[in-house]
């Protein structure tokens, strides 16, 4: 009997292997097992695959969203061929260092800071930090934020903002809910776990139209700022190409598309 049981055990081990072999070539990575880019054919972006609606994974498990399309148009323009590899946002810098990936195109924020690290293209979308909480909240300012649990995505802008910010000594603990990603931010605020969190205004506003209509945007926002394409420091010839795909997709009017079909109207940033 133990041998017979064994025997299944083995089997259905050996069918789980097969079916995660089978999956999506875009499974999460970590700087200990992601294989080296080697093919200067192919251009490869590192994405966070919960941040809807830049990129994020449909119910195929598919990665699909508005940063996708557009850096799908890119390689197309520059003769390469597309693979989006989803990432560990916090060790996105170092996906980038490791040649891992080309680059990051996955609402990625301007910052000083991260400009030490990467290059950018010129911005391509504005955004800014704002905050979101359920419609029956007492919240309804940056200030009313004193003594309620907050949270955010760990090593994103939305945390740099928040942190940067005078409210933030005031939060309780004096220190914001960290998550990996936002959809679980997003579920623990509906769960009364947190009560407020800062995200950025694009995923906000595709969160509440799409999945949750009981949330809100409240106050004034934390910080705006602009999105941008990183490659590694010092690719200028990757950073080229692409701000070129770029500037053609702005003028020709392929970008101001994908962004009505992802936002409903142009909000492309073009000065």
């Amino acid at each position: 009997m133990k041998k017979k049981l064994v025997a299944v055990l083995l089997t259905a081990c050996l069918a789980m292997v097969v079916v995660a072999g089978c999956g999506s070539s875009s499974s999460k990575s970590t700087s200990s097992k992601t294989t080296t880019k080697n093919d200067s054919k192919t251009f490869v972006i590192g994405v966070d695959d919960t941040f809807p609606p830049m990129g994020f994974r449909n119910k195929n498990n598919k990665i699909v969203g508005f940063d996708i399309d557009l850096a799908r148009e890119a390689a197309k323009r520059m003769n390469m061929k597309f693979k989006v590899q989803a990432i560990n946002w916090d060790t996105k810098e170092m996906e980038l260092n490791k040649n891992n990936i080309d680059a990051i195109w996955n609402g990625l924020s301007i910052t000083d800071e991260r400009k030490k690290k990467m290059d950018f293209t010129t911005p391509y979308l504005e955004n800014d930090q704002v905050i979101v909480v359920k419609k029956d909240s007492s919240i309804n300012s940056k200030a009313d934020l004193a003594g309620k649990t907050v949270g955010c995505q760990k090593g994103s802008s939305a945390e740099d903002a928040l942190k940067a910010d005078p409210i933030y000594k005031k939060i309780k603990d004096g220190k914001p809910t960290e998550f990996d990603e936002n959809v679980s931010c997003f579920q623990d605020l509906d769960a009364g776990r947190i009560d407020a969190m800062v995200v950025d205004s694009v995923v906000a506003k595709y969160y509440i139209a799409k999945h949750h209509s009981d949330f809100k945007i409240v106050g004034e926002s934390l910080q705006p700022e602009q999105y941008g394409v990183a490659v590694k420091k010092g690719n200028t010839k990757m950073l080229n190409k692409i701000q070129k795909a770029l500037d053609d997709m702005k003028a020709d009017g392929t970008a101001g598309k994908i962004s009505q079909k992802w936002f409903g109207e142009d909000i492309i940033y073009n000065k």
